[in-house]
């Protein structure tokens, strides 16, 4: 079996890693790791990704991940890439976030068996006796290496809590409470995270005296320079109560040219060789690996049913055809006298979601950019009505690529 560190540099996922030979030999053996995760929202979104598919493809290599939900450190919150300290959440507000996120979690990784553990550090850091804390564990740290790491450093000019400022010392004593409970020699996170890691592989060294490794993944950005997973309509979450699996398939399908190859690399398991097939001509043979790309990323986080649906509704959509079902496209419901009465088209593109603002709505039909089945809308307050109606529904589209069906009820 190869050595999962060298995936993870053919596929791009190393920005930084403490001691690249040692981590490399620990890695020939079965080892534990751990990524942690924010319980700040009831879910994950795909900012989150790469740090999810590393632990996949830990697991797919003979290790055992770790998902740490951060429990105890969201009461104090991590500073790290914030420009301010974030609301202090309730312990309840967070025990159903970690709930939220262990059930996405699951889509990719295998919990059965103990093949990978799922922990919230509130267990242990809960407990913990603030005196005996200090003593123990602050007496280790220096108080001019921590404002001088990065995280600290950009919080300064904003104003920095105490209460976020002992962030460092708790994120530390996970990973060597981890170390030596589970025996999880490798923490991995995003490059926001390397002075934490840096801090607990430090403090593990100075109260064991051995060595623990880390490995950070870079920032991921599209090609335009934006956030990955950052759209006109807000995040793209894992949750299909918050982003359908048609919505999640459709953000891959829209993804610019230039970050097809990366993506696939970043979040499929398809061989590097097909990778290279599929990208290699470019141009309008990149429609085929766009498919596959959103096919193959929608399949790891919802399954195999919702991504055949989600591919046949795409099918469905872009061939113009309207039909009863569309298998979880996105809808808008009216009843058959809500239509009856007519509405302006204005109206029902900013009704449907498919435009925020009736300003909005009126700007893309002078634009030419509103079709109704297929048709291009004319004026901004021509009347939609009962004649517009076809199989029962009406499909709308708001530029190349954004679709909504109106399904009409009884009452």
């Amino acid at each position: 079996m190869r050595n999962v560190y060298d995936v993870f540099q053919e596929r791009g996922f190393v920005e930084q890693v403490t001691d690249e030979k040692m981590l490399r030999q620990l890695l020939d053996k079965p080892v534990s790791c751990y990524i942690g995760f924010d319980p700040t929202a009831k879910s994950l979104h795909i900012g989150s990704l790469l740090p999810i598919m590393s632990l996949a493809h830990m697991q797919r290599g003979g290790h055992r991940p770790i998902a740490l939900v951060g429990g105890g450190t969201a009461l104090v919150g991590d500073p790290s890439g914030k420009d301010q300290a974030r609301p202090v959440m309730t312990k309840e507000e967070i025990n159903s976030n970690a709930e939220g996120i262990k059930a996405q979690l699951s889509n990719f990784i295998d919990f059965s068996n103990e093949k990978a553990l799922m922990l919230n550090n509130a267990d242990w850091l809960a407990p913990l006796n603030y005196i005996d804390f200090l003593r123990d564990i602050g007496r280790h740290f220096s108080v001019n290496r921590m404002l001088a790491a990065e995280s600290y450093r950009q919080r300064l000019e904003t104003g920095l809590s105490f209460l976020e400022f002992n962030y460092m010392l708790l994120q530390a004593y996970d990973f060597w409470y981890l170390s030596k409970n589970y025996n999880c020699q490798l923490q991995m996170g995003g490059n926001d995270q390397w002075g934490n890691i840096l801090a607990g592989a430090d403090l593990t060294r100075r109260l064991e005296g051995y060595a623990i490794q880390g490995l950070t993944f870079p920032l991921i950005t599209t090609a335009d320079g934006s956030k990955m997973g950052k759209t006109q309509s807000g995040a793209v979450w894992l949750d299909h109560e918050l982003t359908s699996p048609y919505e999640y398939y459709q953000y891959w399908i829209n993804i610019d040219d230039r970050d097809v190859k990366r993506f696939l690399s970043h979040f499929t398991f398809l061989p590097m060789d097909e990778i290279e097939r599929l990208t290699f001509k470019g141009g309008e043979h990149l429609r085929e690996a766009k498919n596959i790309l959103a096919y193959e990323a929608t399949k790891i986080c919802h399954g195999k049913e919702e991504a055949d649906k989600a591919k046949d509704t795409s099918l469905q959509l872009f061939s113009k055809k309207v039909v009863d079902d569309f298998n979880g496209a996105p809808s808008y419901q009216m009843t058959y006298g809500e239509l009856n009465k007519g509405i302006e088209a204005y109206i029902l593109l900013t009704n449907s979601g498919l435009c925020k603002t009736r300003g909005e709505a009126r700007r893309l039909i002078s634009q030419g950019g509103a079709y109704i089945n297929g048709k291009r809308v004319p004026t901004f307050d021509i009347i939609v009505g009962a004649d517009n109606l076809k199989d029962n529904a009406i499909l709308l589209r708001a530029g190349k690529k954004k679709y909504c069906i109106v399904n009409i009820q009884d009452a």
